[in-house]
């Protein structure tokens, strides 16, 4: 016997991607490269295995839910300064709580923000197509019917959730919204970000937004949903932040969520007992890296110049566009699965088909069309996978 719900759940897209390839390998000669999963392969800074040294006799205590005063310090003080918020509007110990590696708390926000029923129906989660998997297993194992909304070339890879019919809108407890968006790369500006929470609060539902591309951007930094409650008013606001990518640790699952202090007080209840408390090693080299930034603009300089490399490289192919923000690229090659295996077969790059990260089969779905490409490697290994995908296209 096992959770029922479980029926609905189609298998996460690197499994697919496993199925679509096995009976097919790479030309010999050509040196896989891995291009399918957003894993940063730049190095992170030293003061990571210094500052775990330092701290390895906590390994042996049972670190609190909430984690340190020191982490949620850091986290605020960050916070105030990206976002330029006034000084006291966030409060350490009633808006902020570590989360290990983003991915478990978006998928825990749906056990706390999904009730049984909402006006006598199932409710429903919002979220974009495409999307993140998690958002849809999340709504799903909750008891809540998922509403995909398109995000395509057509509305600049943006969803409409205004336009969700009513019906299911009055029945919407959550709605998920990565921005800078993956796969697509697109940013929600500030007008954007404002009407969205004057929807949540129209009808009552927690906006949850993944902000974990955030700090890798081209020319302008990305806003965030905290600039649009200046006033200091966070009801129906929740937002998640990774250091996997901004810091390049994504082996250490590491992140935190801010927001409504009522709904965090209650995701911090919920949390005690799913286990979700970060080490504290861990709290302490995330500590270190919230209070260093040396490190993120490095960073941001490489994906820059890789970027620059895939503009030369690609040109109008594929109807490549630089993205505003994160770190991939997503192309228009027609079929995404069909090429997804020309490309492993005849070149060596493994890509994701864009239909693995979007609702709907085949190149019928609104990812259907596309494949997603990571640029996390080196330069190097990023300019020798970009010279085999032009030529291939």
């Amino acid at each position: 016997m096992i959770n029922d719900r479980m029926v609905a759940l189609s298998d996460y897209p690197f499994r697919r991607l496993a199925s679509l390839l096995e009976d097919s390998k790479p030309p010999d000669g050509a040196a896989p490269i891995i291009m399918s999963i957003g894993e940063p392969k730049h190095p992170y800074p030293a003061l990571v295995t210094e500052t775990l040294a330092v701290e390895a006799g906590d390994w042996g205590r049972y670190p609190p839910t909430i984690g340190t005063p020191g982490f949620r310090a850091a986290v605020t003080d960050w916070l105030t300064a990206r976002y330029a918020l006034p000084d006291g509007m966030l409060d350490s110990d009633r808006h902020i709580l570590p989360c290990n590696g983003t991915r478990e708390a978006l998928f825990t926000i749906a056990l706390l923000a999904v009730p049984s029923e909402i006006h006598g129906c199932q409710p429903t989660v919002l979220m974009p197509d495409p999307f993140y998997q998690v958002y849809a297993g999340a709504a799903i194992l909750a008891g809540a019917k998922p509403v995909f909304v398109a995000a395509t070339a057509e509305s600049s890879f943006l969803p409409d959730f205004a336009a969700v019919p009513e019906n299911l809108l009055a029945r919407a407890t959550l709605a998920y919204l990565c921005t800078p968006a993956n796969p697509q790369g697109t940013v929600a500006d500030l007008g954007y970000l404002e009407n969205l929470l004057r929807l949540a609060r129209r009808h009552d539902f927690t906006l949850a937004i993944d902000a974990c591309y955030g700090e890798i951007y081209g020319k302008t930094q990305p806003p965030g949903i905290l600039e649009t409650c200046r006033d200091g008013d966070l009801q129906n606001v929740i937002s998640f932040h990774s250091l996997s990518k901004r810091s390049n640790v994504p082996g250490m699952r590491s992140g935190f969520v801010v927001g409504d202090a009522d709904l965090m007080a209650d995701y911090a209840r919920l949390r005690s007992y799913s286990g979700g408390a970060s080490p504290l090693p861990v709290l302490a080299v995330a500590t270190a890296l919230w209070r260093d930034e040396a490190h993120v603009v490095e960073s941001r300089d490489l994906y820059r110049r890789k970027f620059d490399v895939a503009e030369q490289r690609l040109g109008n192919r594929a109807g490549f566009y630089r993205p505003d923000g994160g770190f991939y690229l997503w192309l228009d090659v027609g079929d995404g699965e069909a090429t997804t295996r020309r490309l492993w077969h005849g070149t060596g790059i493994k890509a994701m088909p864009g239909a693995y990260l979007s609702h709907g089969e085949g190149a019928s779905s609104p990812g259907g069309p596309y494949i997603r490409l990571a640029l996390v490697h080196d330069l190097e290994t990023t300019e020798d996978a970009l010279d085999r995908l032009a030529g291939a296209l």
